[in-house]
């Protein structure tokens, strides 16, 4: 059964997936100096050049906040400038894309605000980007995203539109449907200036290399109820385009996402987060193995079997420091997914490799929830969770071990 941490489930996620928890419902090259928290003193080995962290808010649009980050990243990695990209400008032509397919199947996929990071490449390379500057989309009296109100008004017009009364569609349901959008995010400008220049959208992409990062962008995954070295779509809602990811074994998976750190570039992350030892004020996650009765005190046994199933849950998740973890398996991760308590959660970015005071292995990891905690807005992962938890991953295709390479990109 899974622990719904934080505050609550999420909301609706990237091949990589993300369904978009809201922070308000969460269950550089050189090494960073240590920093310490209740449990965890970590030490940043290698962290790669990044964008500041920003704030998704009470908005389900996770994959969105992660997969811009991960171009912003990629820009910086190709020499290109520190780039502050719009996420509603991509949110805003996903919804209608969105939209016409949920009309044409008659509502049979998953219209939600949660996506996936392939989102946000499929949009630049069909409408092109702006930055922020030029299109925040807050145009409905909040000073942040809250997207609530949108969303519901969205869903109930699609739904009014398929229910259909009339027997036909109109000619007119998609402007409809497009304004309504507009009302609460604004119309983007067709041209906007940015330092001294006029672009159109898709010559901004173009002229500082983001549609190239998008190019290079490629999906890869690790299950087992498919044939490794081949493409297949996860099989999970918030996967609307029906994206493919490569399926390459466990040990490939973390060969690429270590790789891709250690040469430069960010990993769009897609993952689980409603486990209980996801402690994201804390600024850790882990996953504790249970305990093991033959390594209690004849008095902590005791004390123990009297625990309801409740309160041994409760202790399993109390966390003073470095402790044993689960052992992941290709078995084990299949199981996890299959029976779902694995979920696809939530996106990130990978942005560095690090460990704790005992050496083991972490992963540091840019949020989309503000920057009011620990690190702020970063959580250190460790592998047995990254193992077990992750959904898929974005990643560069240059960033790919060459001897995998070979193997997927046939």
């Amino acid at each position: 059964m899974k622990k719904l941490i934080l505050a609550a489930a999420c909301i609706a996620a990237l091949p990589a997936f993300a369904s978009g928890f809201t922070r308000f419902e969460a269950a550089g090259d050189e090494p960073a100096e240590k920093k310490d928290s209740a449990a965890f003193v970590f030490t940043d080995i290698k962290v790669v050049k990044t964008t500041p962290v920003k704030d998704q808010n009470k908005s389900g649009t996770c994959w969105c906040f992660a997969g811009t980050s991960f171009i912003e990243e990629a820009v910086l990695r190709n020499g290109g400038p520190e780039l502050d990209l719009s996420e509603m400008y991509t949110v805003r032509h996903a919804y209608i894309d969105k939209a016409i397919k949920y009309v044409r199947t008659g509502g049979h996929i998953n219209f939600a605000q949660g996506g996936a990071a392939t989102d946000v490449v499929d949009m630049i390379l069909a409408y092109g980007a702006m930055p922020e500057e030029a299109y925040r989309g807050l145009e409905y009296g909040e000073k942040k995203h809250s997207h609530y109100e949108m969303y519901d008004v969205l869903r109930g017009y699609l739904d009014g539109v398929i229910k259909n009364s009339n027997k036909h569609l109109s000619s007119s349901w998609l402007k409809g449907f497009v304004a309504i959008l507009d009302g609460y995010l604004g119309v983007p400008p067709e041209k906007f200036t940015y330092q001294g220049k006029t672009y159109t959208p898709k010559e901004f992409a173009k002229a500082f290399g983001i549609d190239k990062a998008a190019e290079q962008a490629v999906n890869i995954t690790s299950f087992n109820h498919h044939p490794f070295y081949t493409e297949f779509a996860v099989e999970i809602a918030d996967n609307w385009t029906w994206a493919k990811s490569y399926n390459v074994p466990l040990d490939e998976l973390k060969q690429i996402i270590d790789n891709s750190i250690e040469s430069g570039y960010s990993v769009c992350w897609a993952a689980d987060v409603s486990e209980g030892a996801f402690k994201w004020y804390e600024g850790f996650a882990i996953l504790p193995a249970e305990k093991d009765q033959a390594d209690m005190t004849n008095a902590e046994v005791a004390k123990w079997s009297k625990m309801s199933d409740k309160d041994r849950e409760a202790q399993k998740f109390k966390i003073t420091g470095p402790t044993k973890e689960v052992t992941v398996t290709q078995e084990s991760r299949q199981a996890e997914f299959d029976n779902f308590e694995t979920t696809d959660d939530h996106g990130m970015v990978i942005v560095g490799i690090a460990k704790d005071q005992e050496g083991n292995r972490f992963y540091k990891v840019k949020n989309s929830w503000d920057t009011n905690q620990i690190y702020d807005g970063y959580i250190y992962v460790s592998e047995p969770y990254l193992l077990a938890k992750t959904i898929s991953v974005m990643v560069d295709r240059n960033a790919v071990p060459k001897a995998i390479a070979k193997k997927i990109f046939k």
